[in-house]
Protein backbone atom coordinates (compact mmCIF):
# COMPACT_ATOMS: atom_id res chain seq x y z
CA UNK A 1 0.00 0.00 0.00
CA UNK A 2 1.16 3.52 -0.71
CA UNK A 3 1.13 6.41 1.76
CA UNK A 4 -1.71 8.00 -0.21
CA UNK A 5 -3.87 4.84 -0.02
CA UNK A 6 -3.25 4.51 3.72
CA UNK A 7 -4.13 8.18 4.23
CA UNK A 8 -7.33 7.70 2.21
CA UNK A 9 -8.51 4.99 4.59
CA UNK A 10 -7.43 6.97 7.64
CA UNK A 11 -9.65 9.86 6.56
CA UNK A 12 -12.63 7.49 6.58
CA UNK A 13 -12.35 6.83 10.29
CA UNK A 14 -14.64 9.66 11.30
CA UNK A 15 -18.22 9.26 12.40
CA UNK A 16 -19.69 10.96 9.32
CA UNK A 17 -17.41 9.16 6.84
CA UNK A 18 -17.35 5.42 7.56
CA UNK A 19 -19.96 2.66 7.58
CA UNK A 20 -18.85 1.00 10.82
CA UNK A 21 -21.96 0.03 12.80
CA UNK A 22 -20.42 -1.91 15.68
CA UNK A 23 -17.20 -2.12 17.65
CA UNK A 24 -16.52 -5.62 18.94
CA UNK A 25 -13.90 -6.28 21.58
CA UNK A 26 -12.67 -8.09 24.63
CA UNK A 27 -10.61 -7.45 27.75
CA UNK A 28 -7.57 -9.71 28.26
CA UNK A 29 -5.74 -9.94 31.60
CA UNK A 30 -1.98 -10.02 31.99
CA UNK A 31 -2.30 -13.81 32.34
CA UNK A 32 -3.90 -14.08 28.91
CA UNK A 33 -7.43 -14.67 30.22
CA UNK A 34 -10.44 -13.13 28.48
CA UNK A 35 -12.66 -11.85 31.28
CA UNK A 36 -15.13 -9.73 29.28
CA UNK A 37 -16.37 -9.26 25.71
CA UNK A 38 -18.49 -6.48 24.27
CA UNK A 39 -20.31 -5.50 21.08
CA UNK A 40 -21.16 -1.80 21.11
CA UNK A 41 -23.34 -0.13 18.50
CA UNK A 42 -21.75 3.05 17.15
CA UNK A 43 -25.15 4.67 16.64
CA UNK A 44 -25.93 4.36 20.37
CA UNK A 45 -22.62 5.83 21.52
CA UNK A 46 -21.96 9.33 22.72
CA UNK A 47 -20.17 11.28 19.99
CA UNK A 48 -17.09 11.61 22.19
CA UNK A 49 -16.94 7.84 22.78
CA UNK A 50 -17.26 7.06 19.07
CA UNK A 51 -14.53 9.54 18.22
CA UNK A 52 -12.17 7.90 20.72
CA UNK A 53 -12.89 4.42 19.36
CA UNK A 54 -12.18 5.59 15.82
CA UNK A 55 -8.98 7.31 16.97
CA UNK A 56 -7.71 3.98 18.36
CA UNK A 57 -8.58 2.20 15.12
CA UNK A 58 -7.05 4.96 13.00
CA UNK A 59 -3.76 4.67 14.89
CA UNK A 60 -3.29 1.21 13.36
CA UNK A 61 -2.70 2.97 10.03
CA UNK A 62 -0.12 5.46 11.29
CA UNK A 63 3.65 5.56 11.50
CA UNK A 64 6.40 5.00 8.99
CA UNK A 65 6.15 2.33 6.34
CA UNK A 66 8.74 -0.36 6.76
CA UNK A 67 9.07 0.46 10.47
CA UNK A 68 5.64 0.72 12.11
CA UNK A 69 3.62 -0.33 9.06
CA UNK A 70 4.62 -3.64 7.52
CA UNK A 71 3.22 -5.10 4.31
CA UNK A 72 2.47 -8.79 4.87
CA UNK A 73 2.21 -10.90 1.72
CA UNK A 74 0.46 -14.26 1.53
CA UNK A 75 1.68 -16.90 -0.91
CA UNK A 76 -0.65 -18.36 -3.52
CA UNK A 77 -0.70 -21.62 -1.55
CA UNK A 78 -1.74 -19.79 1.64
CA UNK A 79 -4.59 -18.03 -0.16
CA UNK A 80 -5.78 -21.31 -1.62
CA UNK A 81 -5.26 -23.60 1.39
CA UNK A 82 -3.90 -21.72 4.42
CA UNK A 83 -5.94 -21.78 7.63
CA UNK A 84 -4.67 -18.34 8.64
CA UNK A 85 -5.90 -16.72 5.44
CA UNK A 86 -9.21 -18.60 5.56
CA UNK A 87 -9.79 -17.28 9.08
CA UNK A 88 -9.31 -13.66 8.01
CA UNK A 89 -11.50 -14.09 4.92
CA UNK A 90 -14.27 -15.66 7.02
CA UNK A 91 -14.21 -12.76 9.50
CA UNK A 92 -14.47 -10.29 6.64
CA UNK A 93 -17.23 -12.18 4.83
CA UNK A 94 -19.39 -12.45 7.96
CA UNK A 95 -18.80 -8.74 8.68
CA UNK A 96 -17.77 -9.76 12.24
CA UNK A 97 -21.33 -10.99 12.94
CA UNK A 98 -20.36 -14.63 13.46
CA UNK A 99 -19.81 -14.87 17.22
CA UNK A 100 -17.83 -18.11 16.97
CA UNK A 101 -15.43 -16.68 14.39
CA UNK A 102 -14.86 -13.54 16.47
CA UNK A 103 -14.43 -15.54 19.66
CA UNK A 104 -11.87 -17.80 17.97
CA UNK A 105 -9.80 -14.78 16.91
CA UNK A 106 -9.90 -13.29 20.41
CA UNK A 107 -8.81 -16.60 21.94
CA UNK A 108 -6.01 -17.05 19.41
CA UNK A 109 -4.59 -13.61 20.18
CA UNK A 110 -4.94 -14.02 23.95
CA UNK A 111 -3.20 -17.41 23.88
CA UNK A 112 -0.21 -16.28 21.82
CA UNK A 113 0.47 -12.58 22.45
CA UNK A 114 3.22 -11.97 25.01
CA UNK A 115 2.60 -8.45 26.23
CA UNK A 116 3.16 -6.99 29.67
CA UNK A 117 -0.07 -6.10 31.47
CA UNK A 118 -3.70 -6.27 30.42
CA UNK A 119 -5.01 -5.13 27.07
CA UNK A 120 -8.14 -4.65 25.00
CA UNK A 121 -8.73 -6.07 21.51
CA UNK A 122 -10.93 -3.95 19.25
CA UNK A 123 -12.46 -5.16 15.97
CA UNK A 124 -14.36 -3.20 13.33
CA UNK A 125 -15.76 -3.92 9.88
CA UNK A 126 -16.22 -1.23 7.25
CA UNK A 127 -17.38 -1.02 3.63
CA UNK A 128 -16.07 1.68 1.31
CA UNK A 129 -17.75 2.55 -1.98
CA UNK A 130 -14.63 3.60 -3.88
CA UNK A 131 -15.37 6.41 -6.31
CA UNK A 132 -13.51 7.15 -9.50
CA UNK A 133 -11.45 10.30 -9.50
CA UNK A 134 -11.15 13.05 -12.05
CA UNK A 135 -7.83 14.38 -13.34
CA UNK A 136 -7.69 16.90 -10.48
CA UNK A 137 -8.19 14.01 -7.99
CA UNK A 138 -11.75 14.99 -7.06
CA UNK A 139 -14.13 12.09 -6.45
CA UNK A 140 -16.91 11.65 -9.00
CA UNK A 141 -20.17 11.18 -7.11
CA UNK A 142 -21.98 9.06 -9.70
CA UNK A 143 -19.08 6.88 -10.76
CA UNK A 144 -18.37 3.99 -8.37
CA UNK A 145 -15.33 1.85 -9.16
CA UNK A 146 -15.73 -0.96 -6.63
CA UNK A 147 -16.76 -1.83 -3.11
CA UNK A 148 -13.88 -2.37 -0.70
CA UNK A 149 -14.74 -4.11 2.58
CA UNK A 150 -12.19 -4.67 5.29
CA UNK A 151 -11.63 -5.49 8.95
CA UNK A 152 -9.51 -3.50 11.39
CA UNK A 153 -7.99 -4.95 14.55
CA UNK A 154 -6.45 -2.75 17.24
CA UNK A 155 -4.73 -4.21 20.32
CA UNK A 156 -4.48 -1.56 23.04
CA UNK A 157 -2.66 -1.87 26.40
CA UNK A 158 -4.50 -0.93 29.58
CA UNK A 159 -2.35 1.53 31.51
CA UNK A 160 -2.80 3.22 34.92
CA UNK A 161 -3.02 6.97 35.33
CA UNK A 162 -0.82 8.58 37.97
CA UNK A 163 -2.41 9.71 41.24
CA UNK A 164 -2.70 13.48 41.13
CA UNK A 165 -4.40 16.40 42.83
CA UNK A 166 -7.82 17.27 41.50
CA UNK A 167 -10.95 19.21 42.33
CA UNK A 168 -13.77 17.23 43.99
CA UNK A 169 -16.93 19.11 43.07
CA UNK A 170 -19.17 17.57 45.73
CA UNK A 171 -16.79 18.65 48.52
CA UNK A 172 -15.58 21.89 46.95
CA UNK A 173 -12.03 20.85 47.86
CA UNK A 174 -8.78 19.70 46.26
CA UNK A 175 -7.88 16.07 47.00
CA UNK A 176 -5.61 13.37 45.58
CA UNK A 177 -7.53 11.51 42.90
CA UNK A 178 -7.04 7.76 42.84
CA UNK A 179 -5.31 6.13 39.89
CA UNK A 180 -7.52 4.87 37.11
CA UNK A 181 -7.03 2.38 34.28
CA UNK A 182 -7.37 3.67 30.73
CA UNK A 183 -7.14 2.27 27.20
CA UNK A 184 -3.86 3.47 25.69
CA UNK A 185 -2.79 3.84 22.06
CA UNK A 186 -2.55 0.50 20.24
CA UNK A 187 0.64 -1.52 20.47
CA UNK A 188 -0.34 -3.78 17.56
CA UNK A 189 -2.99 -4.12 14.91
CA UNK A 190 -3.76 -5.03 11.32
CA UNK A 191 -5.88 -4.14 8.31
CA UNK A 192 -7.18 -6.94 6.05
CA UNK A 193 -7.25 -7.10 3.10
CA UNK A 194 -4.83 -4.54 1.68
CA UNK A 195 -6.08 -1.53 -0.29
CA UNK A 196 -3.78 -1.58 -3.34
CA UNK A 197 -4.44 0.60 -6.39
CA UNK A 198 -7.62 1.65 -4.55
CA UNK A 199 -8.93 -1.92 -4.76
CA UNK A 200 -9.07 -5.13 -2.72
CA UNK A 201 -5.88 -7.19 -2.56
CA UNK A 202 -6.54 -10.46 -0.74
CA UNK A 203 -2.89 -11.45 -1.06
CA UNK A 204 -1.72 -8.72 1.34
CA UNK A 205 -2.53 -7.10 4.66
CA UNK A 206 -1.09 -4.17 6.59
CA UNK A 207 0.42 -4.98 10.00
CA UNK A 208 1.04 -2.27 12.61
CA UNK A 209 3.53 -2.33 15.47
CA UNK A 210 4.03 0.66 17.75
CA UNK A 211 7.54 -0.46 18.70
CA UNK A 212 9.67 -0.73 15.55
CA UNK A 213 12.12 -2.89 17.49
CA UNK A 214 9.52 -5.54 18.41
CA UNK A 215 6.95 -6.71 15.89
CA UNK A 216 5.70 -9.52 18.19
CA UNK A 217 6.38 -12.36 15.77
CA UNK A 218 4.93 -14.80 18.31
CA UNK A 219 1.53 -13.36 17.34
CA UNK A 220 2.07 -12.69 13.64
CA UNK A 221 3.28 -16.27 13.11
CA UNK A 222 -0.02 -17.78 14.26
CA UNK A 223 -2.25 -15.02 12.88
CA UNK A 224 -0.76 -14.83 9.39
CA UNK A 225 1.42 -17.91 9.06
CA UNK A 226 4.06 -15.96 7.19
CA UNK A 227 7.43 -14.57 8.23
CA UNK A 228 7.63 -10.83 8.86
CA UNK A 229 10.56 -8.73 7.69
CA UNK A 230 13.29 -8.13 10.24
CA UNK A 231 12.31 -5.27 12.64
CA UNK A 232 13.68 -1.87 11.60
CA UNK A 233 15.95 -1.46 14.63
CA UNK A 234 17.41 -4.91 14.08
CA UNK A 235 17.94 -4.14 10.39
CA UNK A 236 20.12 -1.15 11.27
CA UNK A 237 22.26 -3.11 13.72
CA UNK A 238 22.54 -6.03 11.32
CA UNK A 239 23.47 -3.79 8.39
CA UNK A 240 26.23 -2.17 10.44
CA UNK A 241 27.58 -5.54 11.57
CA UNK A 242 27.58 -6.78 7.97
CA UNK A 243 29.64 -3.78 6.87
CA UNK A 244 32.23 -4.39 9.61
CA UNK A 245 32.46 -8.14 8.96
CA UNK A 246 32.61 -8.16 5.17
CA UNK A 247 34.55 -4.96 4.45
CA UNK A 248 37.15 -5.81 7.12
CA UNK A 249 40.11 -3.36 6.90
CA UNK A 250 38.25 -1.33 4.24
CA UNK A 251 35.49 -0.44 6.72
CA UNK A 252 37.08 2.94 7.36
CA UNK A 253 35.55 6.13 8.70
CA UNK A 254 35.57 7.60 5.21
CA UNK A 255 33.81 4.61 3.62
CA UNK A 256 31.06 4.44 6.26
CA UNK A 257 30.65 8.22 6.01
CA UNK A 258 30.29 7.95 2.22
CA UNK A 259 27.76 5.09 2.47
CA UNK A 260 25.72 7.10 4.97
CA UNK A 261 25.75 10.15 2.69
CA UNK A 262 24.70 8.17 -0.38
CA UNK A 263 21.84 6.40 1.38
CA UNK A 264 20.64 9.72 2.84
CA UNK A 265 20.82 11.14 -0.69
CA UNK A 266 18.62 8.32 -2.00
CA UNK A 267 16.08 9.03 0.75
CA UNK A 268 16.06 12.76 -0.01
CA UNK A 269 15.70 12.17 -3.76
CA UNK A 270 12.72 9.87 -3.14
CA UNK A 271 11.14 12.52 -0.92
CA UNK A 272 11.61 15.24 -3.53
CA UNK A 273 10.17 13.03 -6.27
CA UNK A 274 6.94 12.74 -4.25
CA UNK A 275 6.65 9.12 -5.35
CA UNK A 276 3.67 7.28 -3.91
CA UNK A 277 5.52 3.97 -3.74
CA UNK A 278 7.37 3.09 -0.50
CA UNK A 279 11.13 3.54 -0.81
CA UNK A 280 13.15 0.33 -1.00
CA UNK A 281 16.50 -0.62 -2.49
CA UNK A 282 17.67 -4.00 -3.72
CA UNK A 283 20.72 -6.06 -2.85
CA UNK A 284 22.26 -5.02 -6.17
CA UNK A 285 21.64 -1.33 -5.45
CA UNK A 286 23.38 -1.59 -2.07
CA UNK A 287 26.35 -3.27 -3.73
CA UNK A 288 26.54 -0.42 -6.26
CA UNK A 289 26.64 2.07 -3.38
CA UNK A 290 29.59 0.23 -1.83
CA UNK A 291 31.37 0.08 -5.18
CA UNK A 292 30.94 3.83 -5.70
CA UNK A 293 32.40 4.43 -2.22
CA UNK A 294 35.69 2.81 -3.22
CA UNK A 295 35.18 -0.66 -1.73
CA UNK A 296 37.06 -3.38 -3.61
CA UNK A 297 35.18 -5.91 -5.74
CA UNK A 298 36.29 -8.69 -3.40
CA UNK A 299 34.69 -7.05 -0.36
CA UNK A 300 31.60 -5.94 -2.33
CA UNK A 301 31.10 -9.58 -3.34
CA UNK A 302 31.50 -10.68 0.30
CA UNK A 303 28.88 -8.15 1.42
CA UNK A 304 26.55 -9.19 -1.42
CA UNK A 305 26.76 -12.82 -0.35
CA UNK A 306 26.17 -11.97 3.31
CA UNK A 307 23.20 -9.78 2.39
CA UNK A 308 21.57 -12.70 0.56
CA UNK A 309 22.07 -14.94 3.61
CA UNK A 310 20.68 -12.49 6.15
CA UNK A 311 17.95 -10.53 4.35
CA UNK A 312 17.23 -12.82 1.41
CA UNK A 313 18.54 -12.74 -2.14
CA UNK A 314 15.49 -10.96 -3.55
CA UNK A 315 14.58 -8.94 -0.46
CA UNK A 316 14.59 -5.16 -0.73
CA UNK A 317 15.24 -3.01 2.34
CA UNK A 318 14.29 0.55 3.21
CA UNK A 319 17.29 2.91 3.49
CA UNK A 320 15.41 4.64 6.31
CA UNK A 321 15.78 1.45 8.35
CA UNK A 322 19.57 1.29 8.09
CA UNK A 323 20.65 4.95 8.39
CA UNK A 324 19.58 7.80 10.65
CA UNK A 325 18.78 10.79 8.45
CA UNK A 326 18.66 13.14 11.44
CA UNK A 327 22.16 12.68 12.82
CA UNK A 328 25.63 11.33 12.16
CA UNK A 329 27.11 9.68 15.25
CA UNK A 330 30.70 8.79 16.11
CA UNK A 331 31.38 6.95 19.37
CA UNK A 332 34.43 5.89 21.36
CA UNK A 333 34.44 4.25 24.81
CA UNK A 334 34.55 7.72 26.41
CA UNK A 335 33.20 10.19 23.83
CA UNK A 336 30.06 10.47 21.68
CA UNK A 337 29.94 12.96 18.80
CA UNK A 338 26.69 13.97 17.09
CA UNK A 339 26.49 16.17 14.00
CA UNK A 340 23.84 16.83 11.37
CA UNK A 341 24.27 14.29 8.53
CA UNK A 342 24.79 17.03 5.96
CA UNK A 343 27.75 18.36 8.00
CA UNK A 344 29.60 15.10 8.57
CA UNK A 345 32.42 16.75 6.61
CA UNK A 346 33.25 18.62 9.84
CA UNK A 347 34.69 15.37 11.21
CA UNK A 348 37.87 13.72 10.02
CA UNK A 349 40.33 11.14 11.30
CA UNK A 350 44.08 11.53 11.49
CA UNK A 351 47.12 9.74 12.92
CA UNK A 352 49.43 12.10 14.83
CA UNK A 353 52.69 10.77 16.26
CA UNK A 354 51.35 7.23 15.99
CA UNK A 355 48.08 7.96 17.84
CA UNK A 356 44.70 7.91 16.07
CA UNK A 357 42.53 11.03 16.55
CA UNK A 358 39.05 12.18 15.58
CA UNK A 359 39.20 15.86 14.63
CA UNK A 360 36.30 18.29 14.62
CA UNK A 361 36.42 21.58 12.75
CA UNK A 362 35.89 24.36 15.32
CA UNK A 363 36.55 27.65 13.53
CA UNK A 364 33.84 29.63 15.34
CA UNK A 365 30.95 29.50 17.79
CA UNK A 366 32.55 27.13 20.30
CA UNK A 367 30.88 26.85 23.71
CA UNK A 368 31.74 24.85 26.83
CA UNK A 369 28.79 24.26 29.18
CA UNK A 370 27.03 27.18 27.50
CA UNK A 371 30.02 29.53 27.84
CA UNK A 372 31.53 30.93 24.65
CA UNK A 373 35.25 30.13 24.54
CA UNK A 374 38.16 30.85 22.26
CA UNK A 375 40.64 28.28 21.03
CA UNK A 376 44.25 29.35 21.09
CA UNK A 377 46.01 29.14 17.76
CA UNK A 378 49.63 28.67 16.92
CA UNK A 379 51.84 31.45 18.21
Amino acid sequence: MTEKEIAELRRRLRTEKNNITNIRGCYVTEKGEIIATFDQGVGLMQQEDADRFFALLKKVMSGQQGKNLIDVEFSVKQVMEGEEHKRLVALRECALKDDEQVKALFELIAANLHMEGSYVILLAYDTYDVRSRSKNMEEMEDDSENMYSYILCSICPIKPTKPTLGYVFSENEIHTLKENWVVASPALGFLFPAFDDRATNLYNLLYYTQDAADSHTELSDVLFGTELPMPAAEQRNTFGSMLSETLEEQCSFEVVQAVHEQLCGIIEAHKESKSEEPLAISRTAVSRVLDSCGVSQEHVAAFDERYAEVFGEDTDISPRNVVDTRRFEVTTPDVVIHVAPERSDLIETRVIDGTRYILICADAGVEVNGVAVSIKGEE
